[in-house]
């Protein structure tokens, strides 16, 4: 199955354009913005002050004064020191709070956009999705967007400023050498931070499509439970699940031990530069060029500026991943759907609900014509049977009138207008379907029927579950109508789940009815019920039933014919009988099985 993922070469850069595409999402809260930063610049001042501090405490301590200025002046240092580390800290705090909601208001917009955008792809692109690598990739780049703003703005910006000022500081008050040993170090770590990071990035990419592999095995065996159970394949789709997990492991140990080596890296080039920025200061001490206070300044200096940069290191491994991650997000944004939508299309008017296929052409690839030059009418009212063998293109139909898909040729109209040119939304909203196989959400099954008409009232929902003749059914279940049904609908029978999305298509009240085989996996007597409940709803409105068995479609107004993605033949079930066609030789082979079928 095709993946949705969207892996970037090793060698490539980082995207800039990202943080072009998130800053809209960021100027939504301007002066939570502006709050945030100037608390940010508050407590780097409150930060930098601080050796400051420490020097005049331990110089002030070692001065011979007066017994008062012994206690009183080192006293008010200490509380001033507190009071900055206080500062430091509550200003980070409040910095962290206000923009906390930036983040995630940026995070609920954009994964909403990302929700309405994945429901506006086209059927093709959702064929052929892979549901668990999908959701890894939506849940990836939106955590992504939270850590890429956070510690973008708050921690690489900051420390990077706070790194020149001290330099600046260092330069100005102990000369070159404490200013070089620094400007060298913080540019050796970064270099070497960012060349080891690119060199692993193939790794940690290989950890993450290790597991939305690993995700997208598990969901769909799990979804597919049942097939699992019917060929007795546990073991089988264990060893599967076990070879992704065995990748996923081995992506994981390669991972770490990359890791190991820059972290190493990082440790040994931070060990280095503390040592000689230490041993240079004892020296100074040592020679009287310096005193005890300048010497804690200095180890207060390059602990505070080492200690933030070790974690950059961490920061930009995980921006360089979020970057990658959100370019994911991005991507699935920037994919266009092969049935374009107009925002600027008019409504799709319905007078009467004729419905006009004209000289449609249709295929999924261009080397395999699926429909030819197909042209009937449904005129208001009238029950049109569409039959055929398998593959010879009726369901397409379906799709076609939804717009699923746009006709390669040829036009699909409703009341003159062509569907391709009014809005998709009226166009679904008016017209309703019985599916050959109903799939329904995890909820119960009132909820199931209301999915029809979201802003339908209770009494509305009692009464389409009436019409679809699914009372009886509802008060033999000790739950009633608040039964779940199951991820999929899975605790129905067929026969039930047809009728609930009978219920569902009944409280939707559309004006055109389409049956795409609604009652081919159906026994019997589940199906005489359920083509009673059709016939009672589809009364008054135009309908369309795609058919397998032809006795389901004997009262149609009229039967067309297909094979091989062609009209064969069109007319009534006696016109067609009396043609002695395609449609008669159908007829025969089905009467001849259902009487086989009864004499055993």
């Amino acid at each position: 199955m095709r993946s949705n993922r969207h892996p970037i070469n090793d060698d490539t850069p980082i995207n800039w354009r990202i943080f072009s595409q998130l800053w809209p999402y960021l100027t939504e809260f301007k002066v939570r913005v502006g709050l945030a930063l100037l608390c940010l610049i508050a407590a780097k001042t409150a930060s930098i002050y601080l050796p400051f501090i420490l020097k005049y405490t331990v110089d002030e301590l070692n001065a011979e004064r007066a017994a008062d200025a012994i206690v009183l002046v080192p006293f008010g240092l200490v509380a001033a020191y507190g009071l900055l580390r206080l500062a430091n800290v509550l200003f980070g705090e409040i910095r962290d709070t206000l923009f906390g909601r930036v983040t995630e208001r940026a995070m609920r917009r954009l994964g909403l956009q990302v929700f309405r955008h994945l429901h506006n792809l086209d059927l093709d692109f959702h064929l052929n999705r892979q549901t668990g690598g999908l959701s890894r990739d939506i849940e990836r780049g939106t955590s992504g967007i939270s850590f890429l703003m956070r510690f973008l703005v708050f921690n690489i910006v900051p420390t990077l400023f706070e790194i020149a000022v001290v330099v600046g500081v260092l330069f100005y008050n102990y000369g070159v050498s404490f200013a070089l040993i620094i400007l060298v170090s913080v540019v050796s770590y970064v270099s070497f931070s960012v060349k080891a990071t690119d060199w692993r990035t193939k790794f940690v990419r290989e950890v993450n499509q290790a597991d939305s592999s690993t995700s997208s095995r598990a969901i769909d065996s799990l979804l597919n439970y049942e097939t699992v159970k019917y060929f007795n394949n546990e073991t089988y789709e264990a060893n599967r699940y076990d070879v992704d997990l065995a990748n996923w492991e081995n992506a994981r140990r390669k991972n770490r031990l990359s890791l190991f080596a820059l972290n190493g890296g990082q440790a040994s080039i931070i060990a280095i530069a503390m040592t000689s920025m230490m041993a240079l200061a004892a020296y100074k001490v040592a020679q009287g060029d310096m005193t005890i206070g300048d010497f804690v300044l200095i180890n207060a200096f390059t602990m505070q500026i080492f200690m933030p940069l070790n974690f950059l290191g961490f920061v930009y491994r995980e921006i360089r991943g979020s970057i990658a991650n959100i370019e994911n997000l991005f991507n699935l944004l920037d994919k266009q759907p092969n049935v374009p939508i107009d925002e600027n299309a008019k409504d799709l008017k319905i007078a009467q609900g004729k419905i006009t296929f004209n000289q449609v052409q249709f295929s999924y690839r261009p080397d395999r014509t699926i429909l030819h030059d197909i042209s009937f009418d449904i005129l208001p009212g009238q029950k049109v049977a569409v039959v055929g063998e398998s593959g010879s293109g009726k369901s397409t139909l379906v799709k076609l009138l939804f717009r699923f898909y746009d006709s390669s040729n040829g036009s699909i109209s409703i009341d003159g207008q062509d569907i391709s040119k009014v809005n998709q939304h009226s166009l679904r909203k008016a017209i309703g379907i019985v599916p050959q196989d109903t799939v329904l959400f995890n909820d119960t099954i009132f909820e199931n029927v209301r999915y029809g008409r979201p802003d339908a009232t209770d009494a509305e929902v009692q009464q389409a579950i009436d019409l679809a003749h699914l009372r009886g059914f509802i008060e033999s279940l000790p739950n009633g109508e608040n039964t779940s049904v199951g991820e999929r609908g899975l605790k129905l029978s067929g026969g039930e789940k047809q009728r609930v999305a009978i219920a569902r298509t009944i409280l939707k009240r559309p004006p055109i009815m389409v049956f795409d085989e609604a009652t081919s996996s159906l026994d019997s007597q589940s199906e005489q019920a359920i083509l009673t409940a059709l016939k009672e709803i589809s009364q008054g409105h135009t309908s369309l039933v795609i058919a397998h068995r032809l006795s389901t479609i004997v009262d149609a107004d009229k039967i067309v014919v297909m094979g091989n993605g062609r009209i064969l033949e069109q007319g009534s079930h006696r016109q067609l009988l009396d043609q002695n066609g395609a449609y008669k030789q159908l007829w025969q082979t089905q009467q001849s099985q259902h009487h086989e079928s009864d004499i055993e």
